[in-house]
């Protein structure tokens, strides 16, 4: 494990039975120095209290820690909630003896509910006493809800003559949306990146892959991503100026990206990867305007569950997008299926219902109407999702 962690950075998990008990949902990240930082967070209005302290704290740009809970949201608790998440901060700052300012809390789980403190601050002694005890995969398992499996992935950067890591955690399979991030995703990175730099590249690949997902259409309350770049690689801080900066901004990109794709596979009751590609297009935001319509809709992700080749639920989707296009001038595409032309059926039905059985699926979506193009995340709607999410606080 440690080659798939930049340099830098210990972890720690421990038990806190926040909402089960038998398992670790308290994690913490430390850099071993001060580090840049950058975020993401979620654009609801109704923000859970961590957040609220991440957005503040963010501006400074600096941090060393990040404490992360599973199993409560600790949204829409009040002052309570606010004090909670500071308590758990100032109880990390005495015990590691760094400064208050330099620690994010983030929490993910039931909203509504307050912390169970008298179990949270125990573990968090726990935490500090044992840090450099777990590996990242750790912190992912912790930070687990409906999620059925970690998430992980690293990638090496060659910065001049030396090697980087970048390594990103997240987590979410339900109450997933655009517009910003994902559930949770925290990255790493041991290169030495310009804190305005470090936060252009993580919103540009944000744009790029978390705002263009979408399970079930809901965003949640907790929403973010963290950023941070400690440094310890040693080399020259990247700026807008450096030859090595489109490497990092490719390989952050690729991260990011195979980060959403996993919390898209591991949708709440999923079966099926769907990418959905629209092309042809006047301009870039029309081509994500008609993707993300397509990729919202229920009736779209039941018929592939189904495996039904609908594709006029594909076409009343580009309908309601709000985008202008030509009905007749329309090809649709069910993996390599051709099933529509010109905006009218190509008589492939049997095949396209053949090949909807497969578990990665891609609509593609030619509107022959310029050279803009773009690609959203989902997955398939299932009778699982329902009592997954009917059942989630019992």
């Amino acid at each position: 494990m440690p080659d798939k962690t930049p340099k830098g950075f210990l972890f720690s998990t421990a038990e806190a039975a926040i909402r089960k008990p038998g398992r670790k949902d308290i994690a913490l990240i430390l850099s071993e120095v001060e580090a840049n930082i950058a975020g993401a967070f979620t654009t609801n209005t109704v923000k859970a209290a961590p957040v609220k302290i991440c957005m503040k704290k963010i501006k400074s740009g600096k941090g060393r820690a990040i404490v992360v809970n599973s199993g409560n949201a600790n949204a829409c608790t009040g002052a309570q909630g606010i004090k909670d998440a500071k308590d758990v901060i100032s109880h990390i700052s005495k015990q590691l003896a760094i400064k208050s300012s330099l620690i994010y809390p983030c929490s993910t789980g039931v909203i509504g509910t307050a912390m169970p403190m008298e179990r949270v601050l125990p573990a968090i002694s726990t935490l500090t006493e044992n840090v450099g005890k777990s590996f990242l995969e750790d912190i992912a398992k912790a930070i687990m809800t409906t999620d059925t499996f970690p998430k992980m992935v690293t990638k090496k950067i060659k910065i001049g003559n030396i090697i980087g890591t970048i390594s990103g955690i997240c987590k979410g399979a339900g109450m997933i949306a655009p517009n910003m991030a994902t559930m949770l995703c925290f990255i790493l990175t041991d290169i030495a990146v310009e804190q305005g730099v470090l936060n252009k590249t993580l919103k540009s690949s944000v744009g790029k892959s978390f705002n263009l997902i979408t399970i079930d259409g809901d965003m949640s309350t907790n929403d973010t991503v963290l950023i941070m770049a400690n440094g310890m690689l040693g080399n020259k801080p990247l700026t807008v100026k450096s030859e090595s900066l489109h490497a990092f901004q490719k390989a952050l990109d690729e991260l990011t990206y195979e980060l959403a794709r996993l919390v898209v596979k591991d949708g709440e009751g999923a079966t099926k990867l769907i990418e959905v590609y629209v092309k042809g297009t006047r301009n870039a935001s029309d081509a994500t305007r008609a993707a993300l319509s397509i990729a919202n809709s229920s009736l779209v992700k039941t018929a592939i569950y189904g495996n039904d080749a609908n594709w006029g639920r594909i076409m009343a989707a580009l309908g309601y997008s709000g985008i202008a296009f030509r009905e007749e001038k329309t090809d649709i595409f069910f993996n390599n299926i051709k099933v529509v032309k010109d905006g009218l059926a190509n008589n492939k039905d049997k095949e396209a219902t053949e090949t909807l059985r497969a578990k990665n699926i891609k609509i593609t979506v030619d509107l022959h109407a310029g050279s803009a193009s773009a690609k959203a995340l989902t997955c398939d709607l299932t009778e699982e999702y329902i009592r997954i999410n009917a059942e989630y606080r019992t």
